[in-house]
Order: structure tokens, then sequence, then C-alpha cells
């Protein structure tokens, strides 16, 4: 993960308590009050609010990038289980945040979504990986890795780019965990197998 000082890192989660008070529209008024520390101190840190943008969304990514690998060496799991987590993960610590704000980027802060948009398009080796090992064990069927990876790409860019969460009253973490569900298990209501009677 990304060298940061305590300091920043302390800033840097008050920026994330602050963001799911208050969303995009907080000041850094709000921050340092958050923090109980002058917004001096903060500027040692992060010389503006763009750049504290910034740095909150990679230390974002950083963060599922360390929960990925963590499912990855999990040797209680099998690789479609894997498959399901590192596709939909998201650190515990997290799970409060509302991430539905974040779709007022594209519009108000392009340059801090095209970031977005290049974190969700990198990082994914472990997944490609994992799949790959899904078709040889014979779990996975041989999809194109190109499709699942693209599908789940704009699934999420949509959530950042419009307000579908918010219109239609789905948290992000709901609204992944469904679109993970679709592309591990598909829409289809798995039908059980009839028994098969042998003639006598």
């Amino acid at each position: 993960m990304k060298g940061r000082s305590e300091q920043q890192i302390h800033i840097l989660e008050g920026t994330i308590r602050v963001f799911n008070k208050k969303g995009m529209k907080f000041t850094m008024d709000d921050l340092a009050k958050e923090l109980g520390m002058s917004k001096k101190t903060i500027y040692v840190s992060y010389k503006d609010k763009q750049g504290l943008f910034f740095d909150m969304v990679d230390y974002l990514f950083d963060n599922i990038s360390e929960k990925k690998r963590e499912v990855v060496t999990d040797g209680d799991l099998t690789t479609v289980e894997k498959i399901r987590r590192i596709l939909g993960v998201m650190p515990e610590s997290y799970s409060e945040i509302d991430f539905r704000q974040l779709y007022m980027l594209k519009d108000k802060y392009p340059v801090l979504y095209s970031q977005v948009e290049k974190r969700l398009e990198t990082g994914w080796e472990e997944t490609i990986a994992l799949i790959e090992q899904g078709k040889k064990e014979g779990v996975i069927r041989d999809v194109p890795i190109f499709l699942v990876k693209t599908m789940l790409e704009a699934s999420l860019e949509q959530f950042f780019a419009r307000d579908i969460l918010v219109t239609n009253k789905i948290s992000y973490n709901d609204a992944l965990e469904a679109v993970v569900d679709i592309l591990v298990d598909g829409i289809a209501v798995k039908q059980p197998q009839k028994a098969v009677t042998k003639k006598k």
C-alpha cells in the first residue's frame, strides 16, 4: 500500500467520515471540526481539497486491493467463493459509507472521476487468475474474461456517473452484491433436477 504518514491516514479516515455525513459538499472547516485539528495542520499534509479527494480515492482503492489479497490467500474458501468475494470486496470499515453520493463526481469533479475510472479498470490480476483457475477446476464456464471485467466495470461506472442508486433507493453495497450475484449465478432460477427413474 502507498506509503502514508499516520497524520495523513488520520486525515483520510476523518475525510471518509465527513463525506459519509455531508457528501461531496463538505468543507475543510467540517473536516477540521471532525478531526479536532486546525485547517492549517490539514494543509500541511494536503494543500487543497482536490488533492485530499485524490488521495482519498487512492486510499479507498488501496484498502480494497489489500482486502482482495486476503480473499485470495484464504484457504477456507473455494475458488467460486473467492471469485464472488473478490468481485464484491469491500472492507468492513467502509460498510457504512454512502457511496451513492459519488454520482456527483462526473459533472462536478471530472478529473477526480477519471481517477476513479482508472482505478476501476486496473488491479484485475487476482480476479482473472481466479477465474482461470475456476475454469481449470471445471467450476467456472469457459466465458470470455474480458466480458466479465467489462460488465462489472460498466455497472460500477454507472453507479458513480448517475444517480440510479439514489433514485432506486438501494445502497452501494447492496447494488454491488446484486451485480456480483448476477455475474456469478446468472438471472435464471435454478430448477431442481428431476430424479431419473430406471426402467425395469
